[in-house]
């Protein structure tokens, strides 16, 4: 009898811990044939994360009484189609190039990537007064190009305001993530009204002449969303050694029941520490998506142009253009197919998954794939 009540008193104790606490285990597994054809050459790949990025996570929260709450989220890339882990940037600073005399800044080996949290590895503290976030997470200046461009820039429909490293002519790792982060996301209570800031940092030395604000910065997103109805704006600057990175963007939604239309602007400046480094690009998307039935269609149309203040060089420029359909089979199970196509300009040469491209010639893609999330 007595073992029998210390038995009910222990599953009592545990049925009461559940209650306050629980963690959870999830992801995203997305497999995509993709194929792209540039002027020079194509490319047929079994690939990922052409509708969702795959994933696979672990978060947790625990009720501390009074309406606080703390959490932890741990979320890893996956490249399904290989196995691999995706990669991180430790301090927000663009990799140097391998030296091969000295072997400094050795590549990882095709088929060597451990897995990392480099999607979101976060710890929390939240109240009536807000969310405070630590660690590694998405920037505020990433947030308006993903959540208003029907395509969640993902596979080959994402937006050319999604700017990749090599037209702002420097790697920028905080262009959609940032490691090293402090930040604060206002209350949901606030009327529809909605925000973050982050403040992140390069953590190098503070000694003279050293980069001490390499890879440091910080972003800023307001917003408002009330019924169909969804707006936000966001900045942040970000100190290089190229260059210091700012940008800011705006974007906004309206769901009118039979379609929603989305639209976004896009604004980035790097003052260079050399002219030929400093540039001022800008881009736009104009987009929507029309459910029908148990599926979606996806369509966007997006430019991008850059203006180097060296003379001497293109200014370029690309258009884009997507369509998409996306059919569930459940809840958690979709197929979909989307085709893109890119015209270039001013020398750019942007090439559709994976292909390679000359400069002012046109690039085509499309994905298939199937999703599966739990």
């Amino acid at each position: 009898m007595k073992k029998s009540l210390i038995a009910l008193a222990v599953l009592a104790s545990a049925g009461a811990a559940s209650a306050q606490s629980s963690v959870t285990l999830f992801g995203i597994v997305d497999a995509t044939i993709a194929y792209g054809k540039g002027s020079i050459a194509d490319r047929t790949q079994l690939t990922n994360s052409g509708y969702n990025s795959s994933r696979l996570g672990f978060r947790g929260t625990e009720d501390l009484g009074g309406g606080m709450s703390a959490s932890f989220w741990l979320e890893a890339g996956l490249a399904n189609d290989d196995g691999q882990g995706a990669s991180t940037s430790a301090n927000n600073q663009p990799i140097p190039a391998f030296n091969a005399a000295t072997g400094a800044n050795a590549p990882v080996r095709s088929g060597t990537q451990g897995l990392t949290f480099n999607r979101r590895s976060t710890v929390s503290l939240g109240g009536g007064w807000g969310e405070l976030r630590l660690g590694r997470d998405y920037t505020p200046q990433f947030w308006n190009l993903t959540v208003f461009d029907p395509f969640g820039t993902n596979g080959v429909g994402t937006s050319a305001t999604l700017v990749s490293a090599a037209i702002l002519q420097q790697a920028d790792p905080v262009t959609v993530r940032a490691s090293n982060s402090v930040g604060y996301f206002l209350p949901g209570n606030l009327g529809g009204f909605y925000g973050q800031f982050q403040y992140y940092m390069g953590e190098n030395l503070s000694n003279p002449g050293s980069a001490k604000d390499d890879g440091t910065g910080m972003g800023v997103r307001v917003g408002y969303a009330a019924g169909p109805f969804n707006i936000a704006g966001a900045a942040s600057k970000t100190n290089f050694l190229s260059g210091d990175l700012k940008t800011w963007n705006v974007g906004g939604q309206w769901d009118f029941g039979i379609a929603k239309l989305m639209g976004q602007y896009v604004s980035n400046k790097v003052d260079g520490t050399v002219a030929s480094n400093s540039i001022n690009a800008s881009g736009w998307l104009a987009g929507g998506l029309i459910p029908v039935g148990a599926g979606e269609i996806r369509l966007s149309y997006s430019e991008y142009k850059t203006d180097v203040v060296n003379l001497t060089v293109n200014n370029p420029k690309f258009q884009k253009y997507a369509l998409g359909y996306v059919h569930n089979l459940s809840k958690r199970t979709a197929v979909y197919a989307t085709y893109a196509g890119v015209k270039n300009k001013g020398g750019a040469n942007i090439a559709l998954n994976g292909s390679s491209n000359g400069a002012n010639q046109n690039s085509s893609g499309y994905d298939f794939g199937l999703r599966h999330s739990f």
